[in-house]
């Protein structure tokens, strides 16, 4: 018999979206206020709903942000990080599409949005993590980056990043 105490608590789950639009040698991109959280240049994205799938999430999510119409998502990558002490896992499904329709919204609600040269979007400021990111998208196959972070402690104790 065992002690409820040994009983393991599911792990909390948290499913997003990112999709990278991009137009030729270019990519769209949104500047987010930091009353939105992460601050800075960051793709359209955001929490998936259920029982949505990942590719339409992002596709809606893009369309929310920018008022943008997107199809032939093009799977790029999974990012995650956990958090042991919690029991927490925050997943974010990367996508890339250079097929869309529609007009760009005079008022966007996540921030202003702005198409960005690829070869300048780096000197752009972003958070560390999106900037790690940013090049994987552009690169041939897939990838997987993996973080273990403390929330207390506000450390990131491990990253690995693999690509397929």
């Amino acid at each position: 018999m065992s002690d409820k105490s040994d009983t393991v608590q599911e792990p909390q789950i948290a499913l997003y979206t990112m999709c990278l639009v991009r137009d030729g040698d270019k990519v769209l991109l949104l500047n987010r206020p930091s009353a939105k959280g992460f601050p800075g240049w960051i793709a359209p994205g955001g929490k998936l709903e259920f029982p949505e799938r990942p590719t339409e999430g992002a596709a809606r999510e893009v369309r929310e942000e920018t008022g943008l119409n997107v199809t032939d998502l093009v799977y790029k990558g999974l990012d995650e990080y956990v958090d042991p002490k919690r029991n927490f896992r925050y997943m974010v499904f990367n996508y890339v599409t250079s097929s869309f329709e529609g007009e760009l919204l005079a008022n966007p609600p996540e921030g202003e949005l702005r198409w960005i040269p690829i070869a300048e979007a780096a000197n752009y400021p972003m958070q560390d993590w999106f900037a790690r990111r940013f090049p994987l998208f552009f690169e041939e196959g897939t990838f997987e980056v993996h973080k273990i972070y403390d929330e207390d402690t506000e450390i990131m104790l491990e990253e690995a990043t693999k690509r397929t």
